[in-house]
C-alpha cells in the first residue's frame, strides 16, 4: 500500500483501553477521514494481537497501518511499514528487513538536514514536531513553522507535522508546508469519528 500524499494521520491512544475499544475507535477515525494509522503503544500488553487486529481493520478500508519503532513487530503482523525515531533502526536496516514496498517514515524533529538525509536514504515520508504543547509528547523539543517552510522547498517526500495539533491550529501547519497532520489526543475523544471529520475539513 502506498503512503498518502496528504490527509489526517491517526496515531493510536492505547492507555487503559481494551483491544476492542482501541479497534472500535480506530475504525471510527478512519470513517471520519483518517488516511493512515500508526500503532504507537509505550506500554504494550499484547502488541502482536492488537497490531494484527489493527492491520485487519485498516486494510478493510484500504488504509495503511504503520508500526511505531518496532521493525520486528511490523514483520510479524505484516503491517505496511514502520516509523523510526532517533534511537531506532536505520532506514537501510528497516528497508532490508521489510522490503522495497514497505512504508518507512522518520522523525526529523526540527531538522531539515535530517529530513534531507532521510529522503536520500529512501524514507517514504518525514515527520517534524512537536509544534504545539502536547500531552502525548510533553518533553519533545519544539519545532518551528519556518522548518516546514524550508522543508517544503527542498523535499519531494510527504511532510508530516505532529504535536498538539487541533482543528483550530492545523491550518497554519498546512499553509507552512505540512502535507499530513499526525494526531493522537485531539482525535481519540468521546466522539472519534466527529473529531476526525473536524480535521478532515482542513484538507478540503
Amino acid at each position: 500500500m502506498k503512503f498518502p500524499t496528504h490527509g489526517l494521520y491517526a496515531i493510536t491512544q492505547t492507555e487503559h483501553k481494551s483491544i476492542q475499544r482501541i479497534i472500535a475507535e480506530v475504525e471510527k477515525v478512519i470513517i471520519g477521514g483518517a488516511v493512515v494509522v500508526q500503532y504507537r503503544d509505550k506500554h504494550p500488553k499484547d502488541a502482536p494481537l492488537l497490531a494484527r487486529e489493527l492491520v485487519k481493520v485498516c486494510h478493510q478500508y484500504q488504509v495503511p497501518l504503520i508500526i511505531n519503532d518496532d521493525v520486528e513487530l511490523a514483520i510479524k503482523v505484516a503491517a505496511d511499514g514502520v516509523h523510526l525515531g532517533k534511537d531506532d533502526a536505520s532506514i537501510a536496516e528497516a528497508r532490508q528487513r521489510l522490503g522495497n514496498n514497505a512504508i518507512i517514515g522518520v522523525s526529523c524533529y526540527n531538522s531539515v538536514e535530517k529530513a534531507l538525509a532521510a529522503q536520500q536514504q529512501g524514507a517514504d515520508y518525514v515527520a517534524f514536531g512537536r509544534f504545539f504543547p502536547s500531552s502525548s509528547k510533553p518533553l519533545a523539543a519544539p519545532a518551528e513553522l519556518n522548518t516546514l517552510r524550508e522543508a517544503k522547498k527542498v523535499l519531494n517526500t510527504p511532510i508530516v507535522a505532529i504535536g498538539g495539533i487541533l482543528p483550530e491550529n492545523g491550518g497554519q501547519l498546512l499553509n507552512a508546508g505540512a502535507d499530513l497532520l499526525a494526531v493522537i489526543g485531539g482525535l481519540f475523544t468521546t466522539q472519534p469519528e466527529q473529531s476526525a471529520r473536524a480535521y478532515q475539513i482542513l484538507f478540503e
